[in-house]
């Protein structure tokens, strides 16, 4: 991949943060850390990797993707409205009365959405499934998982992990949001988020460290992914959890916060100055 598009997944990434930003709002609690955390390695899906009809979003042979760590969907949602899946407006209708953008994924009620998660540690069996589903029925599809590192703690998903080895599903995914908080404190104590990688490698799958943010490093880690077709992949994403404002990076107190209306005019000011380094570079 070139500069020239590399850098136009980066201003894609950014304006895909402002208006996660927008869409939330002020005062109301959101979970800004995880979706802001995730955005990058979102942005490369949708934007880069995927094979995907915006117009089709029920094509047969389309790349599934399953945001695990249901809560942030609020970076799915802005990818589908980007690519125009639905209207970019209605994102401001985030967790109101009756929308169709609800604070977990509604599967059954916007079209993108491939399943009903936030139940956390149950979306990689999910993506099992569809993976499965798809080798019975002849399909050619990629599926990818992305996890929560404080999500992975969940039985479930090691259980799951078990099964995309055993099944050789080879085209399974999971892509790990490491940003090293959960709600409330860290993801782990000590030196046990070291041996994550090993973790997967235990289980039979190939397995890339990346840093999250890196935009290079995510595309390659893909296309890496993909070319590797003998076992289940898995890419450990090192990320800042409230990546891009800086006085709510790195903190588990906004995990699910409300930001006043004044935080949310400076969160906008901190990104919007961003864009303008990234245009004038």
């Amino acid at each position: 991949m070139s500069v020239r598009d590399l850098d136009e997944l980066r201003r894609l990434a950014l304006d895909m943060r402002i208006e996660i930003v927008k869409m939330m709002g002020p005062n109301k609690a959101h979970h800004f850390g995880g979706s802001l955390s995730a955005t990058d390695l979102v942005t490369a899906l949708y934007m880069s990797k995927m094979r995907y009809d915006p117009a089709r979003p029920d094509w047969p042979e389309r790349d599934r993707f399953i945001m695990s760590k249901g809560h942030c969907v609020p970076a799915q949602y802005a990818a589908l409205a980007f690519l125009g899946v639905f209207p970019k407006e209605e994102l401001t209708t985030l967790k109101l009365m009756g929308t169709r953008l609800q604070g977990h994924p509604a599967a059954h009620l916007l079209p993108g959405i491939e399943g009903c998660t936030g139940s956390l540690g149950q979306g990689l069996s999910f993506a099992n499934g569809m993976a499965l589903a798809g080798r019975m029925q002849g399909l050619d599809f990629d599926v990818y998982c992305l996890l929560g590192d404080g999500e992975i703690q969940e039985g479930q998903v090691w259980e799951a992990v078990r099964t995309s080895s055993v099944q050789c599903l080879d085209r399974v995914t999971a892509i790990v949001d490491a940003n090293g908080l959960k709600a409330m404190d860290r993801s782990y104590c000590g030196k046990e988020m070291a041996a994550l990688a090993p973790k997967f490698e235990a289980f039979g799958w190939h397995v890339r460290e990346i840093d999250g943010h890196d935009m290079g490093a995510i595309v390659e880690a893909l296309d890496w992914a993909t070319e590797s077709r003998d076992a289940p992949s898995a890419i450990i994403a090192e990320t800042i959890k409230g990546k891009g404002i800086s006085f709510i990076e790195d903190r588990a107190e906004y995990h699910n916060a409300a930001l006043s209306s004044e935080q949310i005019a400076l969160a906008l000011e901190e990104l919007e100055a961003q864009r303008f380094e990234m245009e004038e570079a």
